[in-house]
């Protein structure tokens, strides 16, 4: 054939005609997801770890690995033909209104079809409502306040437990002590002052009245306080039989500094996690505090039951250089859920992974977590995640709570 400019000029028309089309099927090839994380300031190290097993996750899914895990023996999405994930991280810094604008900007922007995050429960309040608005789905991985699902969302999920849960499983355990023989009566409650620590308090004090125990102290103190002193002080003179703390990192390292100069051990800790998951605390401040126990989501131990949770747990200590702990298993299990269900829906359409995540029955043996399945309830809320209880013991955590995932009894009182 010969080329001329008219050729030349219906080829280049034909071309531009179908340029549309050739970016249409490049955009299926990969799948855009939203990532929100403190990345910076005080909690920066979560969203450091968050990135790392964020990227665990993504490495799964778009890679073959012989895991009993949803889309591990596949490359990619199955259901829009092998298309990859690629993440899209934001920085939230702490800050709720940070987070609002962050999360408008991944679904304007970045043109995500869904997010996940967002480690402050304060930071999701503000996140789910902008995904609300843009008909997005939003996963909230490790947010723990009960009153996140309770707000009437239609695109809001979680599949891990939140704070009644596991406050729960605290006052069951204590009430299994109980019988034992060991003497517990009193209770101090110590929280921050932001929607974490307050639904932690109100979900605690309303299981202490139900069980029969005395809460003799009730302390709120202002979220990263330069001072605790005075708090402390009142945590000493109530001198109670458990001390309750819903503190995270910085602020746990501050509380157990200031006990420590101002005399005071506790008899007992039972924390509500956040900081009293974190590594970094221990590692400031864990030998003041040989015996605490927190509640968890997760618990390595399982690896002896699945062995494919060691295997997953190694792939993540590469990139990270730790553990899975409790927040960094909850934020692996958010992406292999939300990618479970976007595969179903076959779309990236907000609505139609949306009944994809309405419709998820997820066995807990495909999980790395201890739960009896993925399962969300009208509001959102997988009522299947079974909480379990860690004691800090020779600078690591052991499974103690309840029997059927215990792999040792409780020290108690903390030695």
């Amino acid at each position: 054939m010969k080329i001329n400019r008219r050729n030349l000029v219906l080829g280049s028309a034909a071309s531009a005609a179908l340029l549309p089309f050739a970016t249409a099927r490049a955009e299926t090839k990969e799948v855009v997801i939203g990532v929100i994380y403190p990345l910076s300031g005080s909690s920066a190290q979560i969203g450091v770890d968050a990135q790392k097993a964020f990227q665990t996750a993504a490495d799964i899914i778009n890679n073959k690995y012989d895991f009993d895990l949803p889309l591990a023996r596949s490359e990619g999405l199955p259901g829009l033909g092998g298309a990859k994930v690629r993440l899209v991280f934001a920085d939230h810094q702490a800050d709720p209104q940070k987070g609002r604008a962050e999360a408008e900007r991944l679904i304007t922007q970045e043109k995500v079809c869904a997010i996940v995050g967002t480690y402050q429960s304060s930071v999701a309040v503000t996140v789910s409502q902008v995904c609300e608005r843009y008909q997005i789905p939003f996963l909230s991985a490790d947010n723990s306040s009960p009153s996140l699902h309770r707000r009437g969302l239609k695109f809001y999920f979680r599949a891990a437990p939140h704070d009644e849960m596991f406050s729960k499983a605290m006052f069951d355990f204590f009430d299994a002590e109980k019988k034992k023989g060991k003497k517990i009566e009193t209770l101090a409650l110590f929280h921050e002052d932001t929607i974490f620590g307050t639904d932690s308090s109100n979900a605690q004090l309303a299981l202490a009245k139900e069980r029969g125990y005395k809460v003799v102290a009730d302390i709120k103190y202002r979220a990263n306080s330069p001072s605790l002193t005075a708090e402390v002080q009142q945590l000493k003179a109530a001198d109670a039989d458990v001390l309750m703390p819903s503190s995270y990192t910085t602020d746990g390292i501050l509380l157990i500094r200031t006990m420590g100069e101002l005399g005071y051990k506790a008899k007992n800790i039972v924390a509500q996690d956040a900081g009293f998951s974190e590594k970094a605390l221990y590692d400031a401040v864990g030998d003041k505090i040989p015996g605490v126990i927190s509640r968890g989501s997760f618990s390595l131990d399982l690896a002896k039951k699945r062995p494919m949770v060691g295997k997953i747990n190694d792939m993540y200590k590469e990139k990270s250089g730790k553990d899975f702990n409790d927040y960094s298993s909850r934020q692996f299990m958010g992406l292999i859920v939300m990618a479970d269900a976007i595969n179903r829906a076959k779309s990236t359409d907000g609505e139609k992974i949306r009944e994809a995540l309405v419709a998820t029955d997820m066995p807990g043996d495909q999980t790395i977590m201890p739960w009896k399945r993925v399962k969300f309830d009208e509001n959102g809320q997988n009522q299947d995640a079974d909480p379990v209880l860690l004691q800090y013991v020779d600078g690591k955590f052991v499974t103690i709570f309840p029997e059927q995932a215990a792999v040792a009894d409780a020290i108690w009182p903390m030695p």
